[in-house]
């Protein structure tokens, strides 16, 4: 099996997700390109050292990159090859920065939602109304949105674990039309006989039914299936993020916002309200599925009333 395959196939029972599995893949390429294509195994400590500091001499890339491409290593030789690299040599380290993120007001928010293109007019308002990752919306599937409990539920996030957030009352009904839409695609698709509802994991094996039911049916469908490899038929995925993520850029522009934004401004803009509106902390946390009070924290300081959103005792 070729190394990259091994990683593949080792990330992958250990549980980790695709996106994750790509960067480590990548991180693990360009490794081995940097030292003039050597397989890793012939290499050691003073090599991931030099491939570290090319990262930040030369490339100059962030701490994030750094401590992600030294984290891909540590897996390649710990898990893939079985070899652990132990202490490996002091590597200069990328000045780590701390920055605030970018939030909307209320109005910039307004006009965004107002100028972006219809086909991803409501992921953008669930971003908004309900703190998701573009990653988290495109890939609701039915059976997570629930309109008695004004409930939706997250599965598989970037915690590794589900999360429950407020649905807006607000997307209700552009909800209750797409439902419609995704109804009728996802009858014409079991009435093709071709096309089924891909599942994640191994869930087709304890529940192969699964695949013909519209509760398993992506809010945001795909216009064109995709082969589904090894089994003859077809799968309906959801839209791809990048399309959303174009759009919002599209309309941010159109919006005459002057701020660097992006799908995740929405997700911070939705934080800052609710610690605006006297939302505890705490529960914030839990909508947004921060594992670590401390990166829910950072949205006190854009509450736009002073540092930490307290009152001064002059004022």
């Amino acid at each position: 099996m070729k190394l990259m395959e091994r990683v593949r196939v080792t990330m992958e029972a250990r549980g980790r997700s695709p996106k994750t599995v790509r960067a480590y893949q990548s991180w693990v390429r360009q490794y081995v390109r940097y030292h003039q294509l050597q397989h890793p195994e012939v290499l050691g400590p003073e090599a991931v050292k030099a491939f570290l500091d090319h990262l930040v001499v030369e490339r100059h890339l962030s701490a994030s990159s750094q401590t992600q491409a030294l984290c891909a290593l540590v897996f390649l030789y710990a898990e893939v090859l079985g070899t652990p690299l132990g202490r490996i040599p002091t590597f200069e380290l990328s000045r780590r920065a701390v920055r605030l993120p970018a939030v909307f007001t209320a109005e910039e928010a307004r006009r965004v939602l107002d100028a972006v293109a219809e086909r991803s007019r409501l992921p953008a308002m669930l971003m908004y109304g309900a703190g998701l990752r573009v990653g988290e919306v495109v890939s609701l599937r039915v059976k997570d949105v629930d309109f008695g409990r004004r409930e939706l539920t997250l599965r598989e996030t970037k915690s590794r674990r589900d999360r429950t957030t407020v649905l807006p009352e607000a997307c209700r009904a552009r909800l209750e039309a797409q439902l419609v839409r995704v109804r009728e695609l996802h009858e014409a698709d079991m009435a093709s006989g071709k096309v089924v509802v891909p599942l994640p994991n191994a869930l087709v094996l304890k529940k192969p039914y699964a695949q013909r039911e519209l509760a398993w049916a992506f809010w945001f469908p795909s216009s064109t299936p995709r082969p589904l490899a090894g089994t003859g038929f077809e799968a309906r995925w959801h839209m791809s993020a990048s399309t959303v993520q174009a759009d919002v850029k599209d309309a941010i522009r159109a919006a005459g916002v002057l701020k660097s934004a992006s799908c995740h401004t929405f997700r911070h803009t939705f934080a800052t309200e609710l610690l605006r509106a006297g939302t505890d902390v705490r529960t914030v946390q839990a909508l947004l599925g921060h594992t670590s009070l401390r990166t829910t924290q950072v949205y006190l300081h854009l509450l736009g009333r002073g540092a930490y959103g307290v009152r001064s005792p002059l004022d």
